[in-house]
């Protein structure tokens, strides 16, 4: 074991220091957040030569006690990447990862004790009535269009880095809040619009104070420019604030020591290069991870949606220690290179082997590594099974394309219409100029979007429940659709037709 901790020393001091753009490149571009149809199956991987068959999640668990029959020999001849490669082609791979405790989940990856999720990626612990959001933990109900929304909160919409707040509309870095529109770095505030920066405060806009009663007037009639909200919102700060932290490179840091390059986190010592690292007792030594939460997560070197301790470039690991280059394992310890497998110890590429057995071939192969310059580097692109444009990566930076392609990483070109009905009838978005006209002068019923909305003589808002009976085709050639929950939570709360795709309102609540 002491050779073994030999091998994570260089990792580690090869991996401390790695450019955000490059961690972005590498290991972000594993995270999809888009879905495929995959041999008649609705999917997060494309198809592709890069994987094996697709299959149901729940054939796919029936199937995982089997998997340690699914081994191969490391081969010396070829380097290790080349190896992972062949053991990852003869296995047939989820379509998506849904945990346990669901109920009506669709369309919808890394979902956990959740009810009534729709289109979207990480949604964990007794949230309730998520559409098309990423990153919700916590006890969350009616949450649309938003990204890291945390702790016991409820009604948020286009939103980001939201905790424990209360009907949050298109703002940003919302905490202990209530009755917030297009604002941002909110901490204990109710009732306030276009504010930034603001704590313990009430009834204000633009920073403000009003009467109760004025403001409440003033509210009404800046929230009846319906076809504004999106221009509104992408005009919100998106400057975050540093709270209780020390030597902390970039804005947003909450109860950190000695971090740099960051992207919605909180609670950590030591790191470089996060993304939705999170926990309320914290994590310790976290470099170069994408989404890792969960009360024991520390020493953790190149991972993606991972929990454990002593995890070293891994993807999707859960409850497990000792990990090393391996891709969904869960409560496994002592695994190098293994794909699927579970409640196991002391494997290498899914083969069982002794304590003995297993700590000769990793010296081995791990020094083969080191000779060769492998030993810290993350997953090659040319086994990459993602769209790069469909990716986190794509997201947070402006990729080129031709730069992505040179390096083997695929991109896509077609349209996405992975939840689209080929029988609806299909509508384009109205210039929102039009969309203040009359119904009447608006055109051909069903042509536009700005058809099936609008104020009534006593501006009362309507939108007609046949949009649920349409596609929406966006200026840019994506498609999309409203469904019934999100069309009741629109006429619930007031609230427009989102008028661009559901993956580019996501990009903006992304930012870098």
């Amino acid at each position: 074991m002491e050779k073994l901790k030999y091998f994570q020393d260089i990792i580690k001091n090869n991996r401390k220091n790695t450019a955000f753009r490059d961690f972005l490149k590498e290991v972000v571009s594993w995270s999809t957040v888009v879905l495929y149809r995959n041999n008649g199956i609705i999917s997060k991987f494309p198809e592709t030569n890069r994987i094996k068959s697709v299959i149901p999640n729940k054939e796919f668990e029936n199937s995982r006690d089997d998997l340690i029959n699914h081994w191969i020999d490391y081969d010396f001849s070829k380097n290790f990447f080349d190896n992972f490669s062949d053991l990852l082609l003869t296995i047939n791979i989820f379509d998506f990862i849904v945990y346990w405790a669901v109920e009506n989940v669709f369309f919808s990856d890394m979902t956990l004790n959740s009810r009534n999720v729709y289109l979207w990626f990480t949604i964990i612990n007794n949230c309730e009535n998520i559409f098309y959001s990423f990153s919700v933990k916590d006890n969350f109900k009616d949450v649309f269009h938003s990204v890291s929304v945390y702790q016991n909160s409820s009604v948020v919409f286009s939103s980001s880095w939201v905790n424990e707040s209360y009907k949050i509309f298109y703002s940003r870095f919302i905490n202990n809040s209530n009755n917030i529109w297009f604002s941002s770095n909110l901490t204990g505030c109710s009732e306030c619009l276009f504010c930034n920066d603001l704590v313990n405060c009430s009834y204000y806009i633009e920073n403000i104070k009003y009467e109760k009663e004025e403001y409440l007037q003033k509210k009404e009639e800046l929230l009846r420019d319906k076809h504004k909200y999106l221009d509104y919102y992408k005009t919100v700060q998106k400057v975050w604030k540093n709270y209780n932290s020390t030597n902390v490179v970039w804005s947003g840091f909450h109860n950190s020591i000695d971090v740099k390059n960051w992207y919605y986190w909180y609670n950590v010592k030591n790191g470089n290069n996060l993304i939705f690292v999170w926990w309320i007792n914290g994590n310790e030594n976290m470099y170069d991870i994408i989404t890792a939460w969960a009360p024991k997560a520390s020493d953790l070197y190149w991972i993606m949606w991972a929990n454990g301790e002593n995890l070293y470039i891994c993807m999707n690991v859960t409850n497990s220690s000792n990990i090393y280059y391996s891709y969904f394992v869960t409560d496994c310890s002592y695994c190098i290179w293994c794909i699927w497998i579970k409640n196991r110890s002391y494997c290498i590429f899914n083969k069982q082997y002794t304590k003995e057995q297993w700590d000769e071939l990793a010296d081995k192969i791990l020094s083969s590594m080191e000779n060769d310059w492998s030993l810290w580097k993350f997953f090659p692109w040319r086994i990459n099974p993602f769209y790069f444009n469909d990716t986190m990566a794509w997201l947070l930076w402006n990729f080129k394309k031709e730069e992505v392609e040179n390096d083997w990483f695929m991109w896509r070109n077609e349209e996405v219409k992975v939840d689209i009905p080929e029988w609806f009838n299909v509508i384009e978005i109205t210039p929102p100029a039009r969309a203040s006209l009359p119904p009447q002068l608006r055109g051909t019923e069903g042509e536009f979007v700005s058809n099936y909305q609008w104020y009534d003589s006593n501006w009362n808002w309507h939108i007609n429940p046949e949009i649920q009976n349409v596609v929406i085709k966006w200026e840019k050639w994506n498609y999309y659709r409203i469904v019934k929950m999100e069309y009741e939570f629109l006429m619930k709360y007031g609230l427009p037709i989102p008028e661009i795709h559901w993956m580019d309102r996501m990009k903006l609540n992304f930012w870098i």
